[in-house]
């Protein structure tokens, strides 16, 4: 048990760049090269590189090398999944703390 625990952790690690999170859900429903990652992150070829680097050691992410580029997919779609049940949570703590507000 604890193993995994420390692969949950390690995961949630992963998780906790927002440019990883951007792509991530820029994978969401379609692969893409680096390139196209590079324009839409907004952040240099290394910079995207080492992130991407960092989700498919974490097996975030898998390649397919089509002719001269590698495209990048989510590994387990239900990442997906994942990141919505967090962002809704977030969602919730937000609008609750503006009611706080008010």
């Amino acid at each position: 048990m604890k193993e995994l625990y420390e692969k949950h952790a390690e995961i949630c690690k992963t998780l906790s760049n927002p440019k990883r999170l951007e792509i991530i859900n820029l994978l969401r429903n379609k692969e893409r090269n680096v390139n196209e990652l590079v324009k839409l992150v907004k952040i240099s070829q290394s910079n995207i590189s080492q992130h991407l680097a960092i989700l498919r050691q974490n097996k975030i992410v898998s390649t397919k090398r089509k002719s001269k580029s590698i495209y990048y997919k989510l590994a387990y779609p239900e990442m997906i999944k994942a990141c919505d049940i967090i962002r809704k949570i977030l969602f919730k703590q937000l609008k609750k703390n503006e009611n706080l507000l008010r």
